[in-house]
């Protein structure tokens, strides 16, 4: 694909300066008719609370089981309510009785149908109080993911009286980390290379580690990580179990599974690759058309949330300045960013300080925020399974969502070779979205009667993480 030009910062006149992937400047909300005739605005100090009425089969195809089936601690089932999940989703259904009884999983189902819960509540209802050291770690393959993973570990945990967690990561403090694990810590949240080097250090020990378990497992075994990956394995006892969870399964996970599973209880709820619940299109564009087709989206789109993704931090950082020009508001993150900032992007925008996020691949892995249903790219991915991860991001947990892709004459064969890897249809976006096909019932909150800690965007189905 050719390099893809975009406008010079120098043209861009008039946006104040960005801080830490917050653009500062007039807040202009998107359209609220998806309709392409004419629109009406949202006053700039509401959003929106999102019920959502419409659930696909990804979530609701179950057996008719209660979390109160698996015999779990009482103290357990207090958390996994208090977190809204009434009832287990499909993946949940198969995955928590085998890994209570300690047996390898493969298990392979689509974004946003609960494979955190999936793994977490098994893990913490086999943690034992009464031993102090590392029992169970988790491995993710980006930052976010592992906060993401941690925050809901300790919600779930928090009536069973002392289960430690820890998120560990890249880019953190080491002695913050090395000091912690001088106290109690049962469960480890933690990127790769990170818990490697505390385990080298003698810091981390983990020869006691009963479960491990990988979240995004395609990319935690690609070229990136799985050298590390095997490293942290050969600490871990042989007795171990491993539980394996993606949406994607290329030949390495197979060469994982027949190198360290022991006769694996494999679970695949994908009839295809695709999210059913993702309406595609695309809108074929110059380069130099792009920004000025994102406008016309935002003013005709019922946006809730949307995530926009680039292909380089540098045209993340561009695009970001050219839609606060426009008068929109704006966040943005990608991997060059300090770590503290990151944290700040992601909390502000998951919490629904800002409407609009751009991003690199970065945000492309298990990030679970439900009000997100529009995913634009506004680069064409390169590969079929980043194409998937990332539409991924809308249609969470069963809700339905629109990926809109803006196609040159460069994406015209890699749009071709998408659509055959993933056996799915991107069509021509037509002259009027249907509106029922990406948002659900909502309704204006009074930012005076919220209790501040959603920004007035919250999604009152929790669902599953």
């Amino acid at each position: 694909m050719a390099t893809a030009r975009t406008a010079s910062p120098a043209t861009m006149i008039g946006v104040n300066k960005p801080t830490n992937g917050h653009f500062k400047g007039q807040t202009k909300p998107t359209g609220q008719q998806s309709g392409l005739h004419g629109t009406s605005q949202l006053p700039s100090h509401k959003m929106t609370t999102v019920t959502c009425i419409l659930y696909l089969q990804d979530v609701t195809s179950t057996k008719g089981n209660e979390f109160e089936d698996y015999c779990l601690k009482r103290e357990l089932l207090m958390g996994i309510f208090e977190m809204g999940w009434e009832k287990p989703s499909p993946i949940q259904e198969e995955s928590i009785p085998i890994a209570l009884s300690g047996r390898d999983i493969l298990a392979r189902a689509k974004n946003g149908t609960g494979k955190s819960g999936a793994y977490l509540i098994p893990l913490l209802e086999r943690i034992d109080l009464k031993k102090d050291h590392i029992q169970a770690i988790v491995m993710v393959p980006t930052r976010e993911l592992a906060l993401q993973v941690s925050q809901i570990s300790i919600q779930i945990s928090k009536h069973l009286g002392g289960v430690k967690v820890m998120a560990t990561t890249g880019g953190t403090n080491l002695r913050d980390d090395i000091m912690r694990l001088d106290e109690i810590v049962h469960v480890v949240i933690a990127t790769p290379g990170r818990i490697l080097d505390l385990i080298k250090k003698g810091v981390a020990k983990v020869n006691k580690a009963q479960i491990m378990v990988m979240d995004e497992a395609d990319k935690l075994l690609s070229q990136d990580f799985v050298i590390l990956i095997e490293d942290i394995i050969s600490f871990l006892p042989k007795d171990r179990q491993i539980l394996l969870y993606s949406a994607t399964f290329p030949i390495s996970v197979q060469k994982f599974m027949n190198k360290h599973l022991k006769k694996p209880y494999e679970i695949n709820l994908m009839e295809e690759l695709t999210l059913k619940g993702i309406t595609q299109y695309y809108a074929y564009v110059t380069e130099k058309q792009k920004v000025h087709c994102l406008n016309t989206l935002f003013s005709r789109l019922q946006i809730n949330q949307s995530i926009i993704f680039c292909n380089s931090t540098q045209r993340v950082e561009l695009l970001a300045k050219k839609i606060t020009q426009l008068g929109y508001s704006c966040f943005y993150i990608h991997a060059k960013m300090m770590q503290e900032y990151r944290n700040r992007v992601f909390h502000d925008f998951r919490n629904g300080l800002c409407r609009n996020l751009v991003c690199t691949d970065l945000f492309t892995r298990g990030i679970d925020i439900q009000a997100v249903n529009v995913v634009i790219n506004f680069d064409f991915p390169k590969s079929a399974e980043t194409y998937l991860h990332r539409i991924g991001r809308s249609g969470r947990f069963g809700h339905l969502g629109l990926a809109i892709n803006l196609i040159t004459s460069d994406d015209r064969y890699n749009l071709k070779s998408i659509e055959d890897q993933l056996v799915t249809d991107i069509k021509p976006i037509p002259g009027s979205i249907d509106k029922s096909l990406y948002v659900a019932e909502y309704h204006s909150v009074d930012p005076d009667d919220d209790d501040g800690s959603d920004g007035g965007l919250k999604n009152k189905e929790q669902g599953a993480a």
